[in-house]
């Protein structure tokens, strides 16, 4: 230890001289800490920590893979990107599972909060975020890990929390996807009963004898030329009330026609969307690709009892020879 002009430094060899000089000193504080790291180690309860990994199914429309002929890049069994992968993670992490976990689990009793305490659920969902960590892995997969005092416990949360997940798409999906079907249904119904007057109107209109206007016109007018050049006045007469009907009648026939064609056309889209939205309605199928289940752990996670025995005498030792440092030169001063 030098001093100059009222400066004080060191160096590595006054360091370990004064590890040399007081070494008794910092073998108490080192045992001290020794002992007392061991007691705090032993304290905190040990915690088992039980992983599920899951890939995401990719969002590609159910009713679209399956009731149509159309090609689609993304099949149903292929896995998700980036965007599911968000998706998958905002879902795990909502309040609807975490709430189901704490209730099923009783984790305020399970985590030994006091029922009566100021800001129970702050600190219960704190605890809960400490012990349940959900995080994105580098291959693009999802990885639930759960830390519990059971490693039995830890093991059923990880998993449920994975199979709840089918549970809250479900809910979410099917409240829209049954909108969806009232209101393709409501259309489709509108629909068939247009379709089902211009079919009664072409059928009262086939009893007056109007079926197809240009092919009875051009028979009818045949026949007619043919009794008018043989005489036969009642043919006339008949075939002229006929093509009468016919011109009376005609256009509207024509016109009905055409609509009813396009009505048709337009009713079989409808039961068509009406079909798909009623699938995706109906559609149970999972929404993730669990890779690994959570399993119950042999092992201990938390705490590592060396470790923190060995950084707690560490930092006392350095703390201790920090302060001898101070001390010294002062009182030689």
């Amino acid at each position: 230890m030098n001093e100059n002009d009222n400066k004080i430094t060191f160096n590595a060899s006054d360091v370990l001289l004064l590890i040399k000089r007081k070494w008794k000193h910092l073998l108490i504080v080192c045992s001290v800490a020794l002992i007392a790291s061991l007691i705090i180690s032993y304290c905190i309860p040990e915690r088992y920590k039980s992983t599920v990994v899951l890939y995401p199914a990719n969002s590609t429309s159910v009713s679209q893979t399956l009731a149509t002929d159309e090609n689609t890049e993304r099949g149903l069994l292929q896995f998700g990107e980036k965007e599911e992968v968000e998706q998958m993670m905002q879902m795990l992490q909502s309040n609807d599972i975490r709430n189901r976990i704490i209730e099923k689990y009783n984790l305020i009793e399970h985590y030994r909060i006091d029922p009566d305490t100021k800001y129970l659920y702050t600190k219960l969902y704190d605890k809960y975020e400490d012990n349940v960590k959900i995080s994105r892995t580098e291959y693009t997969s999802v990885k639930v890990e759960v830390l519990d005092e059971s490693p039995d416990t830890a093991a059923m949360i990880a998993n449920d929390i994975s199979q709840l997940l089918d549970t809250v798409y479900a809910r979410m999906q099917r409240d829209r996807a049954f909108r969806a079907v009232k209101i393709v249904e409501n259309a489709m119904l509108e629909q068939e009963a247009l379709v089902k007057n211009i079919s009664d109107s072409l059928e009262k209109l086939g009893q007056l004898g109007v079926i197809e206007v240009k092919s009875q016109t051009e028979m009818y007018s045949e026949q007619y030329a043919i009794a008018l050049a043989n005489g036969n006045t009642s043919k006339v007469n008949e075939l002229k009330s006929k093509l009468d009907t016919l011109a009376k009648y005609g256009g509207a026939h024509t016109m009905l026609t055409a609509q009813l064609k396009e009505e048709v056309q337009i009713l079989t889209l409808r039961r068509n969307k009406f079909n798909q939205a009623k699938i995706e309605l109906e559609q149970d199928l999972p929404n993730a690709f669990i890779v690994n289940k959570a399993e119950k752990a042999e092992k201990k996670t938390y705490p590592i009892r060396w470790l923190i025995v060995l950084s707690s005498v560490l930092s006392a030792f350095l703390l201790a020879l920090m302060v001898l440092a101070i001390i010294e030169p002062l009182k030689k001063k």
